[in-house]
């Protein structure tokens, strides 16, 4: 567990950090990108659960957020580096609970017979904007994924979590009784 003294050290001061391992990049190194956005993601998440999501949403949120920081973790060490400094990793049963999440919340859902547009509850709105910040998290670590070896189970990871996203998003709206926005393809 890292212990934090001070939160600024100036090491950043010449576009450089960091990685788990200890080696230094530039910050617009591709893996500080894709670890951003997941950061990004957690603070979306974050947001969302301080807009009153239902009660049955609030536990798997927090859990994923705790997630994510594995994730964050996992992406921050080259897998080179793992043998040397290991830590914590997204493993399939992280995968796994996102889809049993997805299974049980679906159950009370009417079947998708339209596209659902962004909206509804404050928390279901926010969730949709995690959702976009996941995909876009998603196609990072894909492109970083292209460059260097990482751990497959990052990209399952969070291509399952834009879907739960989404999934959570409609059961808020559900459980709030409010009618889900559809996209009006006639407009």
């Amino acid at each position: 567990m890292p212990r934090i003294t001070k939160v600024y050290t100036r090491t950043g001061d010449a576009g450089e950090t960091a990685l788990g391992s200890g080696a230094r990049v530039p910050k617009h190194d591709a893996r500080i990108v894709a670890f951003g956005a997941v950061d990004e993601l957690n603070a979306h998440i974050g947001l969302a659960l301080n807009v009153a999501p239902c009660a049955e949403l609030v536990a798997p949120l927090r859990r994923i957020q705790n997630d994510l920081f594995h994730l964050g973790a996992d992406l921050c060490i080259p897998e080179r580096d793992k043998p040397r400094n290991p830590g914590p990793r997204i493993e399939p049963r992280h995968t796994l609970a996102l889809e049993q999440l997805m299974d049980q919340l679906s159950e009370s859902l009417d079947p998708l017979t339209n596209f659902v547009l962004p909206g509804g509850t404050p928390a279901a709105a926010q969730l949709h904007v995690a959702r976009t910040v996941c995909r876009r998290a998603e196609c990072e670590t894909v492109a970083l994924a292209k460059r260097e070896p990482l751990n497959p189970e990052t990209i399952r990871y969070l291509n399952r979590l834009s879907d739960a996203l989404f999934v959570m998003s409609r059961y808020d709206n559900q459980r709030a009784g409010v009618t889900e926005p559809v996209w009006d393809s006639r407009a």
